[in-house]
């Protein structure tokens, strides 16, 4: 355990400090911007967030897990409505804006949803095999979620969350002739909805066929490979970069990758992609070994929270997929979305701190069961 706490740790902080060097070498295209500065900020601030959160025994979250759940889905109905508060932008309403801060309360929803689904999966635990309880029930908190997140239009986070409570209730005991149909129904609902959105389609239409829409909706995803492309094995040098001045829409956020292939060539691009898979690694070894199911259950969701979103904005950027809008995890600028892997890493210490181990005995605290769902009659 102790060297997959350690690994996790390591690589977390090489990809910060990749991220922060990036920001840096995109600033060049914009004098004056404090991009970087801010995203200091919002890192120091992330981890002294974690540090905290590795302290505490994660156990505790049980007691604000439907508060913290009720918040959410506040703050994600707050952001819909046109107020002073919420902010509007690339005709989605995605942003609370805050003492002249702005963040996006969809971070806040997939951890409360994280943390309440594990909860709820522990506490109703022999229950989970059945239709009724093991996912009538939990559908309800994913689909309040995803709804609201859906409606902002935020659909690649709408998947990514999707993909992460599927994960989550089948670890749980969910069974597959249960776990099928809704599956299938929520697919259908999905490519339904697309065919009904212009500018969607237009984006899959233009990842089939990329040379078609180079100059129009592809544009983006051609520049990113042609950025990729020119960096060849070495890159062109940090800070040599060409795509950041005005070719490259996005360089900081979704695309921050692409400038990385271009600066510092395949092997950094191999590299942050061995950092994920490292990641994921450690954080599924952390939660088969963790000392109950909550953490079990916990680590797991917050694992794939954290390596899916990753590997979808690789994909992004490789033409892999199509255009999804997710930013790369603790490098991509954006404050919001640093904090919250920088506290999912911190949980993910906490469960590998308390960890079950053989040569210690079991803490002496008192019993850490809430009652903040009731119990099964």
């Amino acid at each position: 355990m102790k060297y997959a706490a350690t690994i996790l740790f390591f690589c977390v902080a090489a990809l910060l400090s990749l991220g922060l060097v990036m920001l840096y070498s995109s600033n060049m295209s914009q004098p004056g911007a404090n991009y970087p500065v801010a995203q200091v900020i919002w890192c120091g601030l992330g981890l002294i967030a974690a540090g905290i959160v590795i302290c505490v025994d994660y156990r505790h979250l049980k007691r604000i897990s439907i508060p913290l759940f009720l918040v959410a889905l506040a703050l994600l109905a707050l952001v819909l409505f046109p107020s002073g508060l919420s902010v509007k932008a690339g005709g989605a309403r995605r942003w609370l804006n805050v003492a002249h801060q702005s963040f996006q309360p969809s971070e806040l929803a997939k951890l409360a949803l994280v943390i309440l689904l594990a909860h709820y999966a522990e506490r109703y635990q022999r229950f989970m095999p059945t239709f009724g309880r093991g996912l009538v029930v939990p559908g309800v908190f994913i689909g309040l979620t995803l709804g609201l997140i859906f409606l902002e239009p935020d659909w690649g986070t709408t998947l990514l969350l999707a993909a992460v409570s599927a994960i989550i209730l089948l670890v749980a005991g969910v069974r597959w002739r249960y776990f099928f149909p809704p599956l299938v129904a929520g697919i259908l609902t999905f490519v339904v909805f697309l065919l009904h959105n212009p500018v969607r389609m237009k984006r899959i239409l233009s990842w089939m066929n990329p040379d078609a829409s180079r100059d129009g909706v592809g544009y983006q995803a051609w520049q990113a490979m042609l950025a990729l492309g020119s960096g060849g094995w070495n890159g062109l040098g940090l800070g040599n970069g060409r795509q950041k001045f005005g070719f490259l829409p996005e360089h900081q956020t979704d695309f921050i990758f692409a400038n990385i292939g271009e600066e510092l060539g395949l092997i950094a691009t191999l590299g942050v992609v061995a950092a994920f898979v490292a990641l994921l690694i450690c954080g599924i070894f952390i939660a088969w070994h963790s000392r109950d199911a909550f953490g079990l259950l916990l680590a797991t969701g917050l694992t794939f929270l954290i390596g899916l979103q990753a590997f979808i904005n690789i994909g992004v950027v490789t033409s892999a997929l199509p255009n999804k809008g997710l930013p790369l995890p603790f490098i991509s600028r954006g404050g919001s979305n640093l904090f919250l892997m920088l506290v999912c890493v911190g949980l993910l210490l906490s469960v590998a701190r308390r960890a079950a181990d053989p040569r210690t005995p079991a803490p002496k605290s008192r019993d850490l069961e809430e009652t903040a769902i009731p119990q099964a009659a």
